[in-house]
């Protein structure tokens, strides 16, 4: 693959982010004077070597297209399905047959730095094999019982706080999925479905940052992220 190539980002967006406690899906609470969404369509179309952005929407969902980034020639709709995978799914089939990789970015997740996109795919095009952005943990962690009593402390060594975007071929990609769906497993993200097939997934180290918006409060962490890095190296490229 070409350094030069470009790419497709699959965006599911058809939760309704039930731990917001939200009446809205978090995608569309408003962060900095814009919708989470379109704070993390922006950052994507930034990225030279990023194509188009195809989000999936609930079939209840009367929100995306009003939003001004709806009227991007470079951003598309789709329907998803109740489960993340059957919405990836759903935008992976809307990819033209001919595109070979491509990325799965998490709709909440509004600080990503262009560079660490860059990182991710110049690393996975060197092979066959995917790759995901990722964080190295580093508080201490605690195995607890269904009690919430601790049990034992684990050790921090090679643990990693899972990412989007997710880089892999699409083939590939499809084909864990729906094998992981037939067989019922439990699959949290894209990396899962692929290590469920057995097959290796890469780890790029990328900026912590780069934080799912889940929970109330990290609506503040998330705004301070975008307002205080506006022109520094969110919006730089390697």
């Amino acid at each position: 693959m070409s350094s030069k190539s470009l790419y497709s980002v699959v965006l599911p967006a058809a939760g309704i982010g039930k731990r917001m406690l939200s009446e809205i899906p978090k995608q569309y609470l408003t962060i900095a004077g814009r919708t989470i969404i379109e704070h993390t369509i922006s950052v994507l179309l930034k990225h030279p070597q990023i194509r188009r952005v195809i989000v999936v929407l609930n079939p209840e969902d009367a929100i995306f297209n009003t939003l001004p980034i709806a009227q991007n020639p470079k951003v598309e709709t789709t329907i998803g399905g109740k489960e993340r995978a059957d919405s990836v799914l759903a935008g992976l089939q809307h990819l033209d047959e001919q595109e070979q990789w491509g990325l799965v970015h998490d709709a909440a997740r509004p600080c990503l730095s262009l560079n660490d996109i860059s990182k991710l795919i110049a690393i996975a095009e060197q092979g066959d094999i995917g790759g995901i952005l990722a964080s190295r943990v580093r508080d201490t962690m605690k195995r607890s019982d269904t009690s919430n009593t601790i049990l034992h402390t684990e050790s921090r060594e090679n643990l990693w706080h899972a990412l989007t975007p997710q880089f892999f071929n699409l083939t590939e990609l499809k084909y864990a999925l729906e094998t992981a769906k037939n067989d019922k497993a439990l699959i949290t993200d894209e990396a899962s479905a692929i290590e469920y097939i057995g097959k290796p997934v890469k780890l790029i180290e990328g900026q912590a940052s780069n934080l799912k918006v889940t929970q109330p409060e990290d609506l503040l962490l998330a705004e301070f992220y975008l307002t205080q890095n506006k022109n520094s190296h969110y919006m730089e490229i390697l």
